[in-house]
């Protein structure tokens, strides 16, 4: 799991780069392509926060927009589920 917040971290960083990488380990990356510096250990640990905070704050922004709609809708979450069943 840790390989996917690499790699969503080295694309925003490095949006350009050509890269592999082995053991969920920034280590073992291998640059195909890279226009300036190789990002830092550092850099990507920073990125990988930033996304795991991004991907909290969408999943609490959508179970707030859902609780919002089933209460417009005038129907529980189970009522939804069975409707959509």
């Amino acid at each position: 799991m840790k390989d996917q917040y690499i790699v969503k971290a080295i694309n925003k960083i490095r949006p350009e780069a050509e890269f592999s990488f082995t053991d969920e380990d920034y280590s073992t990356v291998i640059w195909d392509v890279l226009e300036g510096e190789a990002p830092t250990q550092a850099e990507i640990d920073a990125e990988i926060e930033k996304i795991k905070a991004d991907e909290i704050t969408e999943a609490q922004s959508k179970a707030t927009a859902k609780a919002a709609l089933l209460d417009r809708l005038g129907i529980t979450a189970d009522e939804a589920a069975l409707l959509l069943s």
